[in-house]
């Protein structure tokens, strides 16, 4: 369910939640508006919720189409599972039968003069026919082959919008762009316009987002911002802005339930705070940040997992086997898990779905495992860390504790990060495999925490069918983080090999 806002009632709605928020309400009134796009972006999907979004209020609306007809309109329209009310009109324009018929055709005048002095007839006609409230041109890329020049064209754009103006509509025009991308000839005259996107990444489904290039006298949310075509229209996610959102909340020490775990945290992690595990694959990550899962729920907390690597009939069988019973706690209504698939994702839409989670179910711990399937749903990866600070600014503001994983390359020695957030994140947890006495154990150690006082020490830790087992520091080894420690003191530091 998206967030819903009140907007003022003199702005028209465009049918479109996410594109009414950025807009701050919709189309002011009686004005003419510039969608424009490539083929395939979504401008006619949109004029109809434009056009069925003002039926809904009871506003007649008129759709002109001089590219597509009507029986196509009205495929459209089913394919997103709507009927048209009877206040919306579609009204196509063709071409007089003289134009079409040689004989018929004038030699002292240009062809170009009589059709577009025809069309504008035949629409005017129309306008006073239907009397619209809310009207829509599709395209002018038609009007501009008919004007043949840019000076003719503007004049036309002008004509229409005086007109316009005189008969109280407000008018979107969808332009897609095949004439000449470059001419900017409307957006001088639009109120606003707004400009949609295909992106095509190297592997995955198409990416769309849009951006307000304009919008005179109103404030907008400025911008890309991603958006979807499902069934039932566009979706849109406006990008989200942390400092638009803060709660009051108490800020306290959070357990993970384990006691070492928690006495090396200097009491737990705060709420309202953000959490970084790294470490190689294997390290026990996921499990790390389950025990704080578990903990919130026993607390009486919602909490929500997004699962980028993992499919989730593996991880509820491992998870079953350590003692969390992941399914349970889903069931209960407690637990949102949801699989993430990042071929198929828009990170604007991943930021919505957290962000609907927070606002509209109260979840107060939130889990994303990892960032390496996060990194991956990015077209532009160099703009992860931005999306992710703003994200993880939205939780904290809103008193949420988050959690993230991040797969470092590597086993042993200098490994790698794919990419760097240690900086964004208010606790950093560091686990590392190391070789000790013929065999391959576990260490755990907090880097930094800006919350509160930790040990600096590094600790042994163990995952068995108890789950997560943490020892004492380990006093008598040096290097353990490089993964090959040098033994310096007493055997009796390590853990015991238990089953």
């Amino acid at each position: 369910m998206t967030v819903q806002t009140k907007f003022p009632a003199e702005l028209a709605s465009t049918g479109i939640t996410g594109l009414d928020n950025i807009l701050r309400g919709g189309l002011a009134r009686n004005r003419v508006y510039l969608m424009e796009g490539t083929p395939g972006t979504g401008k006619t999907t949109a004029a109809l919720q434009f056009l069925m979004a003002g039926a809904a209020n009871g506003e007649r609306g008129l759709y002109i189409t001089l590219s597509e007809t009507e029986d196509e309109l009205l495929s459209t329209a089913r394919s997103h599972g709507w009927t048209l009310s009877d206040l919306v009109t579609i009204f196509e324009l063709i071409p007089p039968e003289n134009l079409l018929d040689e004989q018929q055709q004038q030699s002292l005048l240009y062809s170009s003069d009589l059709e577009l002095g025809e069309t504008t007839r035949l629409i005017f006609e129309a306008i006073e026919d239907v009397k619209p409230t809310r009207v829509v041109i599709d395209s002018l890329s038609e009007i501009r082959l008919l004007a043949g020049g840019s000076l003719r064209y503007r004049r036309q754009i002008l004509a229409l919008k005086h007109y316009f103006a005189k008969h109280g509509a407000t008018v979107l025009m969808l332009d897609d762009m095949t004439t000449d991308a470059n001419d900017k000839t409307v957006h001088s005259v639009a109120h606003a316009v707004i400009r949609l996107e295909e992106l095509a990444p190297v592997y995955g489904a198409e990416r769309r987002r849009l951006r307000v290039v304009k919008y005179r006298g109103q404030q907008f949310r400025g911008g890309f911002h991603d958006f979807l075509i499902r069934p039932g229209g566009l979706d849109v996610f406006p990008r989200l802005i942390a400092s638009e959102h803060r709660v009051d909340f108490k800020r306290e020490a959070l357990a993970s339930g384990v006691t070492q775990l928690d006495t090396l945290l200097g009491g737990g992690v705060a709420r309202g705070s953000s959490t970084l595990v790294l470490g190689p694959a294997g390290t026990g990550k996921s499990l790390l940040v389950m025990q704080f899962v578990v903990e919130a729920i026993k607390r009486g907390e919602k909490a929500a997992m997004f699962i980028f690597d993992e499919e989730l009939g593996l991880l509820f069988a491992r998870a079953k086997g350590l003692g969390i019973d992941l399914e349970a706690l889903r069931a209960s209504g407690a637990l949102l898990i949801e699989q993430v698939d990042a071929a198929e994702l828009a990170p604007g839409e991943f930021t919505h779905k957290v962000r609907e989670c927070v606002e509209t179910q109260n979840l107060q711990t939130i889990v994303i495992d990892s960032l390496n399937g996060y990194q991956a749903a990015m077209p532009e990866e160099q703009f992860l860390v931005l999306h992710m600070h703003e994200l993880l600014t939205f939780l904290n503001r809103r008193g949420a504790t988050t959690f993230l994983t991040v797969a470092q390359h590597g086993l042993v020695g200098d490994m790698k990060a794919p990419v760097d957030v240690t900086y964004l994140a208010d606790t950093v947890i560091l686990m590392r495999y190391f070789e000790a006495s013929g065999r391959v154990r576990r260490a755990i150690s907090v880097i930094k925490k800006r919350t509160g006082a930790h040990e600096d020490t590094i600790r042994e830790y163990q995952i068995d069918h108890r789950g997560l087992t943490v020892g004492g520091p380990l006093e008598g080894f040096q290097g353990v983080l490089r993964g090959v420690p040098v033994y310096v003191g007493q055997s009796e530091s390590l853990l015991d090999e238990r089953v």
